[in-house]
């Protein structure tokens, strides 16, 4: 941010704010915009992609916007943002077939859709950021090798669990210390949990239920965790991760030694752990001046260190990794090369012959994260692409 803040300043100064384009319509996207318009100087959300235009018009005037125009071609796009006014669009395509947009956002949470999305704005010279965990942590590392392709930055987004452990994770290594150790905090998790059991709060937030349910019963724990894996090259333990339950995640440190680490650094969460929310990169140090000055910091006598944000706040970081993008050509999070972890789909319950699973927070399965040559070896269903599959046994 320090850095990004200036950059957009000097944008705004010049008359030539980053231009970037949003794919999506939903809760996530409408704060993603309130952001950028309100409180992001230097940046301009020149349009909104959805298949209903009505609610990218929505979710303008949320934000504060009383005028739209609607554009069916990348010229009338070209047009519009030349005078200054916003569009919405039921055609994903013109925005990466115009010119002038730096940099296309995907939030839909649609696997295949949203894989649509960035590998043809990526194709096409655009910076993509992703608030898709479906997409990123089934062909992210696929992803990435277009980007490279066309010179620009494939990202997942910070604010997010595993952009905000990228951020540390870099912090971490430019320190001289060697990160072991990367996940989240979890403050509860419930396999079992469905839309029905989160209706009530899914209502009193205005959010889907299924987004809900996906939270609460680990599926987009584990599909951030595989995130994390691509992006580190680090693996969980076991199938789902260890998941230790610790009052605070300092306590965590005890639960791991150095043989822990033998094949190569972890990716796991802490559950219920103060301060409940966040991300966190446990480092070791054995270098005995370095390990003197962090004992003389108050970080504990080692050789293990715990470094955390107690907070996550996707759309109001977001803004910071399309200026990371497009500014300094700098991912927030992406994948390191091929694949190490990959989330694949379990059963919630019985499930007969003929039966259709009902992908991310339904009835039918939940996601856990595995070592990727375990799950390519089993030829396991991913659970990004789960919905719709039938059962055939």
């Amino acid at each position: 941010m320090i850095l990004t803040d200036t950059a957009l300043a000097k944008r705004l100064q010049e008359n030539n704010p980053v231009k970037v384009a949003m794919v999506g319509a939903g809760y996530m996207s409408q704060c993603i915009a309130m952001q950028i318009i309100q409180a992001t100087p230097g940046m301009r959300l020149v349009a909104i992609s959805n298949r209903t235009p009505s609610k990218a018009e929505q979710v303008y005037r949320d934000s504060g916007v009383t005028e739209t125009v609607r554009a069916t071609s990348a010229a009338a796009l070209e047009l519009a943002i030349s005078q200054n006014k916003y569009v919405v669009t039921d055609d994903p395509s013109i925005l990466w077939d115009a010119g002038s947009v730096e940099c296309v956002i995907e939030v839909t949470g649609d696997p295949e859709f949203g894989t649509r999305v960035a590998y043809n704005a990526l194709r096409n010279g655009k910076h993509v950021i992703m608030l898709n965990a479906e997409v990123d942590a089934s062909v992210g590392c696929i992803l990435k090798t277009y980007a490279d392709t066309s010179g620009v930055v494939y990202s997942y987004t910070d604010g997010d669990e595993p952009g905000v452990m990228m951020n540390l994770f870099r912090f971490v290594e430019s320190m001289g210390c060697q990160p072991m150790l990367v996940g989240q905090l979890k403050g509860m998790l419930d396999r079992y949990r469905t839309p029905a059991t989160q209706q009530e709060f899914a209502q009193k937030f205005n959010v889907n239920a299924a987004i809900v349910a996906s939270f609460a019963d680990g599926s987009k724990l584990n599909l951030e965790s595989a995130i994390m894996g691509n992006a580190t090259g680090f693996s969980p333990a076991i199938r789902g991760m260890n998941g230790y339950p610790c009052p605070h995640v300092n306590d965590l440190m005890g639960k791991y030694g150095l043989a822990d680490f033998a094949s190569g650094g972890l990716v796991d969460y802490v559950l219920g752990a103060a301060p409940h929310t966040g991300a966190f990169v446990m480092c070791y140090n054995e270098q005995p001046m370095r390990g003197k000055l962090l004992a003389y910091l108050k970080m504990g006598n080692g050789p293990f260190y715990m470094f955390y944000t107690p907070y996550h706040l996707p759309p109001m970081q977001l803004p910071h990794s399309v200026a990371r993008a497009v500014l300094f050509n700098d991912p927030t999070i992406t994948p390191k090369g091929a694949p190490t972890c990959d989330t694949i789909a379990y059963a919630k319950k019985d499930l007969k012959v003929g039966e259709r699973l009902d992908g991310m927070g339904g009835y039918t399965n939940y996601g856990v994260v595995d070592r990727y040559d375990t799950c390519r070896k089993g030829n396991f269903v991913p659970m990004a692409v789960s919905l719709d599959c039938v059962m055939t046994r």
